[in-house]
């Protein structure tokens, strides 16, 4: 194990994982980390052992985790997979009830003629297309579990997820206790959380004593029901990612370099299955972007910084559902207020991560633009980075270069010559597109010397000089030292023949570098 100490922590990554979960299945953020309360307090009561414990904690964590590669099947029967998987938690899911709620959401969104053929259609093939569906979602789960380094326990407890202890369940019908006790116990925990939110104790476990026998293990829902109220004390009222992260078994372990590294190539995969479009697209703008910092001659610590905020950038997808992302034609304005959310939540699944708060920071701002029109806070050049400008240009090109529900993917030339006009219209850094081009293997646009000998880092830095920014802002703009920021200074002073700010901020709008 990892000695202690600060830096990114798995139990802490898995949890920011849960709650991008919770967004793919409509629940607010925390509905895992809560319902990982229950679960832990009643394998405690139950008696199990710590390696069965273990096993529960991480599989509630999880359960969900291969749901999204389903999102783009769900949404073509059922319209908004996310309020779909929302409605859910409201049924016994089997027979009549569970019926009625698939043939409300099929064809939803879609002209009255074209839903009811839809519908029709999906009653000869309910129980083959969902069936088809869970194994996709279990394959993926166990595979998912797998690469963010849990037990290979609990992603063999995942294959278990929609089964039930009636064998109604799907993909295998397996019942009884042929399904392990740990999965008995998640499934209870998190049906439970959402009533226990929704309606209080008394309606949590007139859920389970309702369910006990069909969906639920009857001597769980008897340990649930006979401490109902010391299990669900403070689940609601405390600090749920504090109080579950101290049931993580290995919450001390920190992650090294590589290992963190690989856990966040994972994170990526997960919400790039989400659409079919995105497979591979932010291990692609991680790899482009990271490129890009090096041709720009950034140093190893902001290199690894873009890799990682690369990786990340896009996990706020999880809360749009994906009847907005395939969306053949124009977004409605409550459409793109819910996709200009996207970076924000990204912020808001990571925030908590020790050791990962500058890769968060940058990770929120690639759909910021230099003239203020980006999303979600309007920042405009001062307030963003070179390593943001770069992302920025990174993500961009690379999703140019992928196709979308509403055009085809562009040419590599027609994607350059699309970036360069932003770059022309102020949308982008011109420096920072050229990089990205260039690390795409386009040949760049040579730019002449820089007069009077200066480098393009000491141009960076004039430029904030005229602006009248001080040694501290321009070291925070640029992520240097105030030392490093201060030498650049005097470096220009001396090529331009200059003793102070005025002066060189006269000598640059002479040499027409203020631009």
């Amino acid at each position: 194990m990892a000695p202690h100490g600060d830096g990114p922590r798995r139990a802490e990554l898995v949890a920011a994982l849960s709650l991008a979960i919770d967004l793919g299945l409509g629940q607010p953020m925390e509905h895992m980390l809560r319902s990982a309360l229950i679960a832990t307090r009643i394998a405690d009561r139950m008696g199990l052992s710590p390696e069965q414990r273990a096993v529960v904690y991480y599989a509630n964590l999880v359960a969900w985790i291969g749901c999204h590669a389903d999102s783009h099947e769900l949404a073509r029967m059922f319209g908004d997979d996310i309020a779909f998987r929302a409605d859910t938690y409201s049924v016994d899911m089997t027979g009549l009830p569970f019926l009625r709620l698939l043939l409300s959401h099929a064809g939803r969104g879609l002209p009255q003629a074209e839903r009811s053929l839809r519908v029709a259609a999906f009653l000869f093939t309910a129980r083959r297309q969902m069936s088809d569906l869970i194994r996709s979602h279990c394959g993926s789960a166990t595979v998912l579990s797998d690469r963010i380094g849990l037990d290979p326990q609990v992603g063999a407890m995942l294959a278990f997820t929609f089964e039930r202890w009636d064998g109604a369940g799907l993909p295998a019908g397996a019942s009884g206790d042929t399904i392990p006790v740990e999965m008995h116990i998640v499934h209870l925990a998190d049906v439970a959380e959402v009533h226990l939110r929704t309606g209080g104790p008394m309606q949590a476990v007139a859920m389970a004593q309702a369910r006990s026998g069909t969906q639920f293990c009857p001597r769980v829902v008897r340990t649930f029901d006979a401490a109902a109220a010391e299990i669900t004390a403070g689940v609601l009222e405390e600090d749920a990612w504090s109080a579950a992260l101290a049931q993580a078994p290995d919450r001390h372990y920190i992650l090294s370099g590589p290992e963190l590294d690989e856990l966040l190539r994972a994170m990526a995969d997960f919400v790039d299955l989400k659409c079919p479009f995105l497979l591979g697209h932010s291990r692609q703008v991680a790899d482009l972007a990271a490129a890009a910092g090096r041709h720009r001659g950034l140093s190893g610590a902001d290199v690894e910084l873009l890799y990682r905020a690369g990786l990340v950038h896009g996990l706020g997808r999880m809360g749009v559902p994906n009847q907005i992302w395939e969306k053949p034609g124009p977004l409605t304005t409550a459409e793109w207020e819910r996709v200009r959310l996207y970076p924000y939540l990204t912020g808001r699944i990571l925030s908590r991560v020790g050791g990962l708060e500058s890769v968060v920071a940058l990770a929120q701002t690639h759909r910021e633009r230099l003239d203020g029109s980006g999303y979600p806070n309007g920042l405009r050049g001062a307030d963003l980075s070179v390593p943001a400008r770069i992302l920025a240009a990174a993500e961009t090109y690379q999703r140019l270069r992928e196709p979308r529900p509403h055009r085809q993917a562009l040419t590599a030339e027609d994607a350059a010559a699309r970036m360069r006009r932003d770059a022309g219209a102020g949308r982008f850094d011109t420096e920072a597109v050229e990089a990205v081009l260039a690390a795409a293997g386009h040949r760049t646009k040579r730019r002449a010397p820089w007069p009077a000998g200066l480098t393009g880092r000491e141009v960076e830095v004039l430029r904030l000089v005229a602006l009248g920014h001080s040694n501290r802002q321009i070291a925070t703009e640029l992520n240097i030292t105030p030392k490093t920021a201060r030498n650049h200074i005097e470096h220009l002073y001396t090529k331009l023949g200059v003793h102070n700010r005025t002066q060189a901020g006269l000598a640059a709008i002479d040499l027409g570098l203020t631009r």
